[in-house]
């Protein structure tokens, strides 16, 4: 069962691989079972004007004029993920230029001030994708966001309108309404991905006091330590209201969440937009999910029956596919006026 708002082809329908229609399956393939996807890349490092930085990581043709995404991952992810390099790859392939970007501290490398990337980082992207127009002021710009990403993405396409500098985007598994995701990731199996989310969270900031421990970053260091004891952290809730929001200007957990939660923003976009959501997503009510009236008419969300989260593995078991690096090139090419091949 695909649910389209925006468009009706129904051809444009999901189907799991025999075998991984279970969504924790789908969910864990790409994870644990993926194949490695090797990239020759080429690292730039951008500073911001705060004087942190993002690390970025490019593939494709360097034409001046062919088009340019930018890869968005999610939380605890990095341009390592493998949706991120096998979307690369899939662009690649059809000549088209992309750029991973690494959110604050994901690049294998502690950023160098005291707040974290999170789920509400648009002024982040914001800069990103300035620095991307000036690097390449002739070629198409667009962006494609996973999860966290992908609500990164939609802030920001609702906070900045027509001003967004984007062609077209493309957002997959949003955590719509993080407060109510919080929740959802607390239930049942899903408990086990918040234990991994936990894990490596707890590990982020704990590399980020080494760092600075390390090179007498006082200021930073006195930052972190303020946060209190990092024992018994289970939730997101528990992370969030004791880690996140003070380290990047937020009241508490509520604060962060509603100022953060891209659902807010979705009738403020007013860029060429595509939403892929699957229905039995495990880190995503229901009821999370936009409502048709909630969208700008400049989006186009596709509900699947199935997928998981960040999953969409079709084809067999012997011979898996990967939905996403199909219909995302597909939907970008559609909205680019620039040939390519």
């Amino acid at each position: 069962m695909t649910t389209l708002y925006g468009q009706t082809d129904a051809s444009l329908a999901f189907r799991p691989a025999l075998g991984l229609g279970n969504a924790h399956l789908q969910t864990l393939w790409g994870p644990l079972w993926r194949k490695t996807v090797h990239l020759d890349r080429q690292r730039e490092r951008l500073w911001l004007a705060d004087g942190d930085f993002l690390d970025l990581d490019w593939h494709g043709p360097r034409d001046a004029e062919r088009p340019l995404v930018a890869v968005l991952h999610g939380l605890t992810g990095s341009s390592n993920s493998p949706y991120i390099a096998g979307l690369q790859q899939a662009l690649a392939v059809r000549g088209w230029a992309s750029v991973a970007v690494n959110w604050r501290g994901c690049s294998g490398e502690p950023n160098l001030l005291a707040r974290s990337y999170h789920s509400g980082a648009s002024e982040d992207l914001a800069e990103v994708i300035a620095h991307l127009r000036a690097s390449r002021p002739m070629a198409p710009l667009f962006a494609v966001g996973y999860s966290l990403g992908g609500n990164i993405l939609l802030k920001h396409l609702g906070e900045s309108g027509t001003g967004s500098q984007l062609q077209g985007a493309v957002a997959v598994s949003v955590p719509f309404r993080l407060d109510q995701c919080a929740d959802r990731i607390g239930q049942g199996f899903s408990k086990v991905y918040q234990a991994h989310f936990m894990r490596q969270m707890l590990v982020y900031v704990k590399d980020k006091q080494q760092r600075f421990r390390h090179e007498g970053h006082a200021a930073g260091l006195a930052t972190l330590d303020r946060l209190g004891p990092l024992e018994n952290m289970r939730t997101f809730w528990d992370f969030d209201g004791r880690v996140t929001a003070p380290l990047n200007g937020f009241l508490d957990a509520h604060d962060y969440y509603r100022r953060s939660s891209s659902r807010y923003y979705l009738g403020d976009n007013r860029t060429p937009t595509l939403i892929i959501q699957a229905a039995d997503d495990p880190f995503v009510f229901a009821h999370s999910l936009p409502a048709a009236n909630e969208l700008s008419a400049s989006t186009t969300f596709e509900l699947h029956g199935k997928g998981g989260h960040v999953g969409f593995v079709d084809g067999s078991l012997s011979r898996p596919g990967y939905y996403l690096e199909r219909r995302i090139p597909a939907w970008l090419m559609a909205q680019s006026p620039v040939a390519t091949g």
